[in-house]
């Protein structure tokens, strides 16, 4: 047994590094989240050399930046650019207010694995998905060190689910009820799953995966269908007797509670919910519903009864070795301040509403 921290390990040190605000080295580049950049890290960064932000290119189609590499922008950070000028690109929060942003300069050519993997980084970070890059000959002691092309297929692999602990939890919908805490081996958030009754593992069981939303289902947020989606799930599972619900921890589609509430400003701006996470920087959904299929198959599922309105969780499971015996309709009331949401649910992300 080494001592010495595996990559997956060295990933999530690195994300903690990028939200505390220090830079990683990935490969020959200084990479640092621009949200949680610190001025005097900044003038220290640029004495090292050239800056280029990187950002997303949902982002940059927003600045109408020129995206050269696919799924990123590259911007040379001019001169006299200060910290305001590059969170001003990085956060949409006053895009109305200074619409004209720019003049741009997108540099082309060369490899961006670096820039890539810092913004997949900032991602999983639940940070803005946009970073500082500056190449460095002799990056400094002391910081976090990654190769870009490891760290991207390591960031893209499924993780491992590990069950932590069990124990019977008593619910208003179900006297007969266990919570399991399962952890994944990427050092992020654990996620929970609620075993009503005791279902057999030899037939389908009712389920459902359940993206965790604080303000729906702690606070009654009436802008989701979140909490009675959650709510009714559970009195379903707990009249039939028996269930699985998973409680995902992958707030606001994966993008973090905090940029959820950054997408909840814009959409008070009159955007709808696609396309605040479009200006933000994120796409549609940023979930991972691999995770799902981990945690049935630990607790012995391998075939489901599906409670969902969205046919990619049905195609997912299906996908990942998960048998969708029938997709059950969760259909909550509307409020006159959740049916704008749930249209675009409808007609843009596919969900049978």
């Amino acid at each position: 047994m080494t001592l010495i921290p595996t990559l997956t390990e060295t990933l999530s040190r690195a994300r903690a590094d990028l939200r505390m605000g220090l830079p990683v080295v990935i490969g020959g580049q200084l990479v640092a989240a621009v949200e949680t950049l610190r001025a005097d890290r900044l003038d220290a960064m640029r004495a090292l050399g050239p800056a280029v932000l990187a950002i997303t290119e949902p982002r940059a189609e927003t600045l109408k930046v020129r995206v050269y590499d696919r799924d990123l922008a590259r911007v040379a950070v001019p001169g006299d650019a200060d910290l305001a000028w590059l969170r001003a690109v990085a956060d949409p929060a006053g895009d109305l207010m200074t619409p004209m942003k720019g003049p741009f300069r997108s540099p082309r050519g060369g490899d961006v694995d670096a820039h890539r993997a810092g913004i997949a980084l900032a991602k999983s970070a639940q940070l803005l998905p946009a970073v500082l890059v500056v190449p460095v000959a002799a990056p400094p002691e002391g910081l976090t060190r990654l190769s870009p092309g490891p760290a991207l297929a390591q960031m893209a692999a499924e993780a491992a689910m590990a069950p932590v602990a069990a124990a019977r939890l008593p619910l208003l919908a179900a006297e007969n009820a266990k919570l399991h805490i399962f952890r994944p081996d990427t050092g992020e958030a654990e996620h929970y799953a609620v075993e009503i009754g005791a279902p057999s593992r030899a037939a389908p069981v009712l389920a459902r995966l359940h993206s965790a939303c604080f303000t729906g289902d702690v606070l009654g947020s009436l802008k989701c269908d979140c909490g009675p989606q959650l709510h009714a799930a559970l009195a379903a599972m707990g009249q039939a007797g028996e269930g699985v619900l998973l409680y995902l921890n992958q707030e606001g589609r994966g993008i973090g509670l905090a940029n959820k509430m950054r997408a909840y400003a814009l959409q008070n701006q009159g955007f709808d919910t696609v396309e605040a996470n479009h200006r933000l920087g994120f796409e549609d959904d940023e979930r991972d519903f691999r995770i799902g299929a981990g945690i049935l198959k630990k607790m012995g599922f391998d075939a489901v009864r599906l409670m969902t309105n969205n046919p990619k969780k049905v195609a997912m499971l299906e996908g990942h070795g998960i048998r969708v015996a029938e997709r059950v309709p969760l259909i909550t009331p509307r409020n006159r301040h959740n049916t704008g949401y749930l249209d675009v649910k409808a007609a843009k992300s596919g969900h049978l509403l």
